[in-house]
Formats: C-alpha cells, structure tokens, sequence
C-alpha cells in the first residue's frame, strides 16, 4: 500500500509538506542569492507573508489529497475540522490533549489499515472476475490456444527461425493493458524496444514467447498467477488478467551475447520474486 499506511495522517501530512521546500533549499543553496528569491505576487507585502502562505498552501493541498484516499476507502473525515484543528494549534487552543491526539491518530490508522485490506481484497476478487471473463471470451477468437498452465496466445504472425530458449535474449516491442483496456506500459510510446532474458520475466512471458519466432508477433492474455498475482504492482492491480501485443525483432543466444541483457524497466516485464 500506499506510504501513508505506514505513519499517521497527521504525520505524513506534515513530513511531506515541509520537507519539499527544506529539500529544495538545500539544493539550491549554492545558488546565487538572486536566483533563490521568488517573485513577490502583490497579494502580499513581502517573501516573508508569500512563504508563509506557500507553506500553509503547501499542507492544505496535502491534506485534502490525503482526505480525498481516506474517502475511496469509505472514510469522510470532516475538512473543517481538519482546518480547526491547525487553527487551534496554531493559537494554542487544541480541543484535545497531547496524548488525546496520539491516540485517535493511532486509532485511525487502524481503520485506514483495515479499510484498505478490505478494499484490496474486494479488488482482487472484482479484478480476477473479470480476468476470467475476458478469457473465456478471448478463447472463443479463432486461432486462440491455450496452455496446461492457463496461459492464451494468438500468433498473429508467425517469423522465421526458431523460437527463442529460456537462456536467449529476447529484442521486442509491446504493449500491455488491462482487461478494460487501460494502457499500463507501451515500448512503442517510448521509442525503443527493450532487452532481456526470456528467463528473466514474469512467467507468463516466458512462456508465451515461445511460441513465435524472431520478426513475429503474437497477442498474450496472462492470467493473474502467470502474472503479479494477488500482490499485484503499481499500475496493476491485485489478481490482474494482463492483455500484451507482443512483436519479437530479435533473438540473440548466450554465446552472441556480449553483456548482461537489460532487464525492461516496465514493471509489466519485471520478473516477479
């Protein structure tokens, strides 16, 4: 999940809100004076009221964009008490002690760990639902086969030469979306083909290359345990069905292989532990 299950709102709130422009600073303290000032816009009468002011722009962004993933959870939390409760503690008239604050933060990040893991796993059986409606549908499409481990693919065009072995390194193109169709990784888009092991992927790769030859392309519908599975990654959510639109441009075997194959940076292609 998320960074913001693991401290308290409040916490993370204001971790993230001033550590942005201490970080900043420091970057850029090097930097000749001049180019350090901000223009002063003329809502206000110096840098010392517009900093102020950014700073307090800065935590209130934070906060409702907080607020507003405390509510796909089906948390609403009051945002004008959340406005009180920095006004107060600004003044010194907190509603609540030290210790009242500590735990009702506590408490909360107890619901928000629940609510979570209950919507991951409403997730995860809504997601593999319609994986499995997706592939049964795809199956029906003529030239459709599937494999013992679950595995469909279409060969949409065949190449030339032999299939590629766990140990060659693969040259391709593709994309990847979902089974609604959202786009989650794209090599064309990019502008490049990526590299790598045929071993060095996730499973339903692995296999699915196998089944075309060096200029071919091939459409692969991976099911989630050939894929992330119930863990599932960013841009891809838990008991995902993966859909790819693979084009496979070359083969190279260990032997022509100069140096370690690059591993493709989408998180589609990684290999999972």
């Amino acid at each position: 999940m998320k960074s913001i299950f693991k401290t308290t709102l409040l916490a993370t709130t204001m971790a993230v809100a001033f550590s942005a422009p201490l970080a900043m600073a420091a970057e850029t303290a090097a930097a000749p004076k001049a180019e350090q000032a901000a223009p002063v816009n003329k809502a206000f009468k110096s840098e010392d009221q517009q900093s102020a002011y950014s700073l307090g722009a800065s935590i209130g962004r934070y906060l409702d964009n907080s607020l507003k993933e405390q509510e796909k959870l089906g948390i609403t939390l009051d945002r004008e008490q959340a406005v009180s409760g920095i006004q107060d503690a600004f003044t010194g008239k907190s509603k609540l002690t030290d210790e009242e604050i500590q735990q009702t933060l506590q408490a909360f990040e107890t619901r928000v760990k629940t609510a979570a893991q209950a919507k991951m796993e409403k997730d995860a059986k809504e997601n593999a639902t319609k994986g499995d409606a997706f592939a049964a549908k795809f199956l029906k499409e003529k030239g459709v086969k599937k494999t013992e481990s679950g595995l469909l693919y279409k060969v949409e065009k065949e190449g030339t030469g032999n299939e590629p072995k766990d140990t060659d390194t693969v040259v391709v193109n593709y994309k990847g979306t979902l089974v609604d169709g959202k786009e989650f990784d794209n090599s064309y888009t990019r502008g490049e083909p990526l590299s790598f092991r045929l071993d060095g992927v996730i499973p339903g790769w692995t296999e699915g290359l196998k089944h075309v030859k060096k200029g071919g392309k091939i459409k692969l519908v991976i099911p989630p345990n050939l894929a992330y599975g119930k863990n599932g990654v960013p841009g891809i959510p838990a008991n995902s069905t993966l859909v790819f639109d693979v084009e496979l441009l070359d083969i190279k075997s260990p032997a022509k292989t100069d140096t370690k194959a690059e591993k493709p940076a989408a998180a589609a292609a990684a290999k999972t532990k």
